[in-house]
């Protein structure tokens, strides 16, 4: 029976010597000491894709049905002219982002009553004829389309040039990271955490351009160019933040 007492003895010092080791072994990683730094890259690029909204709006006073015919009519157009602009074999596109038909109402005296029926046919033009999308919208304008909602551009290697300027910037946070650390007596040691994202900076251009009036007068003077369309530059960031060991 001692025997089997010393045994047992034995054996819970050994665990609680194991426990100990095992207990240091986290300290020390708790108390591990580390250094944290956050850098950017950046470049600027020409943009190559631009997407542009384009949207014909029609009305009734009495008939949806009225209102959708002539909304058909005018977009079968504007769709057929703006296909035939752009190129598909390049990823050019052309697609419907919103389409809605709806009555309108006016209230009065808490009366609700109907003044017309509204359809909005709202058309997405995807395209890297980017020389083109003045041309474009005027084509649309003069076939009868009311809105020019929005035009974006934007860069088909964004993913590539995303990566590269990550790269970068993951090289200059651990350039940085080892300079404090060795200005303070340490060197690193692996890293703790990272994170990185890339972000861009552009103008989206904002307008809306009222021109069934200018469409239908026939009167009016024809216009070669209403809507000069200026790409400019787009600025591609990437940031890293950054945690690296130091021993």
């Amino acid at each position: 029976m001692k025997k089997y007492l010393t045994l047992a003895l034995v054996t819970v010092m050994a665990i609680g010597i194991a426990n100990t080791g095992a207990l240091k072994a986290a300290a020390d990683v708790i108390e591990r000491g580390f250094v944290s730094v956050s850098t950017t890259a950046n470049t600027e690029l020409q943009p190559d894709v631009v997407e542009i909204s384009i949207a014909v709006q029609t009305e009734d006073s009495k008939s949806l049905q009225k209102a959708t015919e002539e909304n058909k009519m005018i977009s079968d157009k504007v769709y057929s002219a703006l296909s035939a602009m752009i190129n598909k074999e390049n990823g050019d596109y052309i697609k419907t982002a919103d389409f809605n038909a709806s009555p309108m109402y006016s209230y009065k005296n808490n009366k609700k009553t109907l003044t017309k029926y509204e359809v909005s046919n709202s058309i997405i033009v995807h395209t890297k004829q980017i020389k083109d999308a003045g041309k474009m919208i005027d084509k649309a304008i003069s076939l009868g389309a009311t809105n020019v909602n929005n035009i974006n551009f934007s860069i088909s290697s964004y993913d590539k040039q995303c990566d590269e300027l990550l790269t970068l910037a993951a090289k200059k946070a651990y350039a940085r990271a080892n300079l404090l650390a060795t200005s303070s007596g340490s060197s690193l040691a692996g890293i703790k955490s990272m994170n990185g994202s890339c972000s861009t900076s552009n103008t989206n251009y904002q307008y809306r351009l009222l021109a069934k009036n200018l469409a239908m007068d026939s009167a009016a003077p024809a216009v070669e160019s209403s809507s000069p369309i200026q790409a400019g530059v787009i600025k591609l960031f990437a940031n890293i933040n950054a945690s690296y060991f130091v021993k």
